[in-house]
């Protein structure tokens, strides 16, 4: 058997990555320019926490490790500023957000990196329509036993960060109807999932990773599109799910909120084995209907998965206010529950100008730091429901019948 070393990290540190957008200014769609932006970079102190990413139009920033969320928003705006500056000198935008609205997969082109060239020919096409733009978020543990608890305790709350994150309600020109439609590309990959749940310690965790690669299935454990995982050289768990926000702002946010829910779980029960029964169902429905969604809780039974996640911050903000975090995880709760998520307020940009490109325009000027995710930049928006549930059959199926034209917005905002 493989033996896979785990480097111990401090435990409740955290760091984040961030895929992000590389956009024309003039016609926004996305234009291959990370190699010119790494050039442009090449010498700035932030070279090494700005690399490339599968496809072209795409660039990744990393930021160091840090004890508290106040010091890792304090290195993004930094490093979100540096970016922006790189990006106006090659005359390129930069723009959050799961998806870009209307990019076309068959334009875009693989990085030219060994790892990068290997999982093109491996996927195929998959790889190029793999241009879509996440957060990842490293939260410290002390040993690869720890790891595998921790990623057993958060795997239920996934669903909260899908809905939390979710800004990826367009893909190729239309409305996809979800507000996450991002994670529907990494569930096409064969490795895709979740930790199996008969994984209890570091030591069956290696077993099962030799059995897989001594079968040929994976060559390393880059090949694991978990949406939580064990990250061994960083000494992490690494939260996967997440859309890349708007905002440098709500990252961190999400980072906080993070690092609360961890400590938070470790003091309480592990979750029982009937949790991982609605685990798929649990993360469609957050991928579809965001805040809206039906959430199966193993011990309430079917909720909602606005009250469970109002349930859920009443919980962490103890532990928040101990971790001199409460700023930041109160900002998250208030706006979520007062303006939704990221791909509310993109769908209200469209409804409010008509054209995918102001969408992305908008998006761009919110990673600048020129304007706010706010119900004043929607506008006044005005949009009868499409009476389709997010626990039920369709109701009114007359709205969804095959003649319905894709090329104007949905009716529901989710």
């Amino acid at each position: 058997m493989e033996s896979l070393a785990f480097t111990a990290s401090a435990p409740n540190t955290l760091g984040i990555e961030l895929e992000l957008q590389i956009v024309d200014p003039v016609t926004h769609d996305l234009r291959g320019a990370a190699e010119d932006l790494l050039a442009q970079l090449a010498n700035h102190r932030f070279a090494d926490q700005v690399k490339p990413e599968i496809t072209r139009a795409m660039i990744e920033i990393n930021s160091s490790v840090h004890q508290n969320p106040a010091s890792l928003l304090a290195e993004m705006r930094e490093l979100r500023n540096a970016l922006n500056e790189a990006a106006d000198a090659v005359g390129v935008r930069i723009a959050g957000g799961g998806t870009h609205p209307f990019m076309r997969w068959q334009d875009r082109t693989i990085f030219d990196s060994p790892r990068f060239q290997y999982v093109s020919e491996l996927y195929g096409y998959l790889a190029r329509q793999f241009t879509v733009f996440g957060q990842h978020i490293h939260l410290g543990v002390g040993s690869g036993d720890e790891a595998i608890d921790l990623t057993h305790r958060l795997s239920p709350y996934m669903p909260h960060f899908i809905a939390l994150s979710a800004s990826s309600p367009f893909q190729e020109g239309v409305d996809t109807l979800f507000s996450s439609s991002r994670l529907n590309a990494l569930n096409a990959f064969p490795m895709a999932g979740h930790l199996p749940p008969e994984i209890r310690d570091w030591y069956q965790f290696e077993a099962h990773y030799s059995s897989l690669k001594n079968a040929g299935l994976v060559e390393s454990l880059k090949d694991f599109y978990w949406d939580l995982r064990p990250k061994p050289e960083f000494g992490t768990v690494e939260i996967r799910v997440c859309d890349t926000p708007l905002s440098v702002e709500k990252a961190c946010q999400l980072a906080a909120f993070a690092q609360a829910l961890s400590v938070l779980v470790q003091s309480e029960p592990v979750p029982s084995q009937d949790t991982w029964l609605a685990y798929r169902v649990n993360r469609f429905q957050a991928s579809r209907f965001g805040l809206q969604a039906h959430y199966v809780d193993a011990e309430q039974g079917r909720v909602r998965l606005i009250d469970h996640m109002r349930s859920t911050f009443d919980r962490v903000m103890p532990i928040a206010e101990k971790l001199g975090t409460t700023e930041q995880v109160a900002a998250l709760r208030a706006d979520v529950l007062k303006l939704g998520c990221d791909a509310k307020w993109l769908r209200a940009q469209m409804h409010r100008n008509g054209e995918l490109r102001d969408v992305v325009g908008a998006a761009v000027n919110v990673w600048r730091g020129d304007e706010e995710v706010s119900p004043d930049l929607a506008g006044p928006v005005t949009i009868a429901r499409r009476r389709v549930r997010a626990g039920s059959e369709p109701m009114g199926v007359h709205a969804l019948a095959s003649d319905r034209s894709f090329d104007r917005p949905p009716e529901q905002l989710h």
